[in-house]
């Protein structure tokens, strides 16, 4: 699979990987459970550099924000008690269905996001999360939300940067949230997934929402009219059918081997509506 390699690196920090990073110039990878990039088989990769030994693996508290370090496994995210914690546990759950256990034992979170794909599983739960992505390059690091993460399909901001964590600020109080996904198998890759978010009132209205799906268009999205339609509203039947309207026109599905757009679409509708009965249900709330 890497029979063009000629050069394999170990870097023990960030600084050296990015050194190294910048000397391979384009021919150059970064690689640290190798899941997505042992699939892809690109022909034009030189240099590859491991930076699992880097000091990027880890979960921690700094003040009121969580941080991931990149290399972090899936595993160690689904099994983390503080991550299972941490809003309802989506992120861990999200983390569960990212292939075979095999595969999360490789698989990282920082690869899952710098990978591009629509698809990917922690993206959502972390788009609701209001999640930010710290990048370093040589000239230092700097934070950016990971709605400007991306810029179209397998593309993001990274250039010659290299993730270095995924920052979850203070999340608001009260909140209930949900992981969905639909694949073709448990392990499968999504054909559709959700995540939501929300908190009601002691009348049953809603204070704020989040609504997060991948597989839908280019990039994993937010769906931030349908998340404006529910404040205010009352969370009954009612609103359930016009907000997961809104959602089916916000999605920019496509057709390929695993599913129809329509499907897809549909499936928005199935996944979003299932996401919100079980954050209502939460409160308390009958639907």
């Amino acid at each position: 699979m890497f029979d063009t390699v000629e050069s394999f690196y170990r870097p023990g920090t960030v600084r050296e990987a990015l050194r190294l990073l910048q000397n391979g110039k384009t021919r150059a990878r970064v690689v640290a459970g190798g899941t997505d990039l042992v699939v892809e088989g690109e022909q034009s990769i030189r240099v590859l550099i491991d930076i699992t030994h880097a000091g990027l693996s880890y979960i921690r508290r700094r003040g009121k924000t969580w941080v991931i370090g990149a290399t972090t496994t899936m595993a160690a995210i689904e099994n983390s008690p503080a991550i299972r914690a941490l809003a309802g546990g989506i992120l861990a759950r999200a983390a569960a269905t990212c292939g075979s256990v095999q595969i999360r034992n490789m698989a990282t979170l920082g690869g899952n996001l710098a990978n591009g794909s629509p698809a990917a599983d922690t993206a959502t739960p972390l788009l609701a999360l209001d999640a930010e992505v710290v990048l370093a390059n040589a000239r230092g690091r700097r934070k950016i939300p990971l709605t400007a993460f991306y810029n179209g399909l397998r593309k993001t901001t990274t250039g010659k940067a290299l993730i270095v964590e995924v920052a979850i600020p203070a999340l608001p109080r009260g909140g209930r949230w949900s992981f969905q996904k639909l694949g073709r198998t448990e392990s499968d890759i999504s054909l559709v997934n959700a995540a939501a978010g929300l908190q009601l009132d002691s009348q049953g209205r809603v204070k704020w929402a989040r609504i997060a799906l991948g597989a839908v268009a280019s990039t994993p999205i937010r769906a931030v009219e349908a998340e404006n339609l529910l404040a205010g509203r009352k969370m009954d039947e009612s609103t359930l059918a016009v907000v997961c309207d809104e959602v089916a026109r916000e999605v920019r599905p496509i057709s390929d081997v695993r599913a129809a757009a329509e499907y897809r679409r549909e499936m928005c509708r199935v996944l979003v509506r299932r996401a919100l009965e079980e954050c209502a249900g939460g409160t308390g709330c009958s639907l």
